[in-house]
């Protein structure tokens, strides 16, 4: 397996350590956008409800 580089005996560490650090860091950005989305539907899903005060209750 020669990628232009001389990895030595220890080349398929340092390739499946550079391949898990890839799949985490994707499963990171991929759980940031779809927090995101869910963020974004929780908001406007509060945006349409009628504000709700504690002060209509008369509670102090």
């Amino acid at each position: 397996m020669d990628l232009g580089m001389n990895l030595g005996p220890h080349a398929a560490f340092i390739l499946g350590a550079y391949g898990f650090t890839a799949l985490v860091i994707l499963g990171l950005v991929a759980h940031a956008v779809l927090d995101r989305r869910a963020q974004e539907r929780a908001l406007a899903r509060l945006a349409k409800e009628p504000l709700k005060r504690d002060s209509a209750r008369g509670a102090l």
